[in-house]
């Protein structure tokens, strides 16, 4: 069987500026002291090699700078990997496999854009045309559920960051996607949002399509994961893909952030 996601051997490097002063004024200074900025390179990922199987909902954790996110966002294609190959066998157009990927509050909305504006403009780069995207429309506004319509109307930056969640997760469910792709945004709704976006997820994984997440939360993890990747200083420490048992990877991850003995916690 064809595999939803092959990630081989990828590799990400951030070159990180080190300001001498902070601002315009201080960077003048420090220009004519001698002072330089130095550039310091972080390794974002390390040789990282992991492969997804249709229908997985596999859940990435770790710390923060772990570099959950930074793959997530290589998988988005939202940034390309210094080294490596991410492909994915499985889908109908490999080149161009239909992503919903939910990375960022307000991500892939144009602020000055009103929220339906934003929603037929989703929907263009996620590879529909706007007669389907008008077809939707009802579909994603009843999703989003403002309270008041007059939103659709208004500039998404008069948005609060639960209103982005809500417009983005309602626009990226109703895409027809082979693969969702979510970083932490359903951390900002409120409760019965949630509820809701976790109804769609169970909806996803009867009909099964793939799923990738990131999240801090172990209670939403045991509750949706089938799998669980957990990351540590860009490289994968754990997969309960290979060791078969989610609750023994977090309990890992849990020892790795307390600096616990392993054995103590997995027996």
């Amino acid at each position: 069987m064809s595999l939803a996601i092959e990630v081989k051997n990828v590799s990400k490097t951030f070159h990180v500026r080190k300001a001498a002063y902070a601002g315009l004024k201080g960077q003048v200074g420090a220009f004519f002291q001698g002072i330089r900025s130095q550039t310091v390179p972080k390794v974002g990922l390390g040789d990282v090699s992991l492969s997804v199987a249709p229908g997985e909902t596999v859940a990435l954790i770790g710390g923060n700078g772990s570099g959950k996110s930074t793959l997530l966002s290589i998988l988005a294609r939202v940034m390309k990997p210094d080294t490596g190959t991410v492909t994915f066998p499985a889908s109908a157009d490999t080149e161009r496999p239909r992503l919903a990927p939910l990375l960022e509050v307000g991500a892939g909305f144009h602020p000055d854009l009103t929220g339906t504006q934003n929603i037929f403009f989703n929907g263009s780069i996620l590879g529909l045309t706007r007669a389907q995207m008008q077809e939707r429309l009802p579909e994603i506004r009843a999703f989003a559920d403002f309270d008041d319509e007059i939103y659709y109307d208004a500039p998404v930056r008069t948005y609060s960051s639960g209103m982005y969640v809500r417009l983005g997760f309602a626009v990226a469910v109703h895409t027809d996607p082979e693969i969702i792709l979510i970083d932490e945004t359903l951390a900002v709704g409120d409760e019965a949002f949630q509820e809701k976006c976790y109804a769609r997820i169970a909806d996803f994984q009867r009909e099964g399509r793939t799923i990738v997440f990131v999240s801090h939360d172990m209670a939403a993890v045991r509750r949706v994961a089938s799998r669980v990747v957990w990351m540590a200083k860009g490289r994968i420490e754990g997969d309960s893909g290979a060791e078969n048992h989610i609750d023994s990877v977090i309990a890992r991850y849990h020892a790795f952030l307390h600096h616990e003995p392993v054995n103590q916690l997995t027996g």
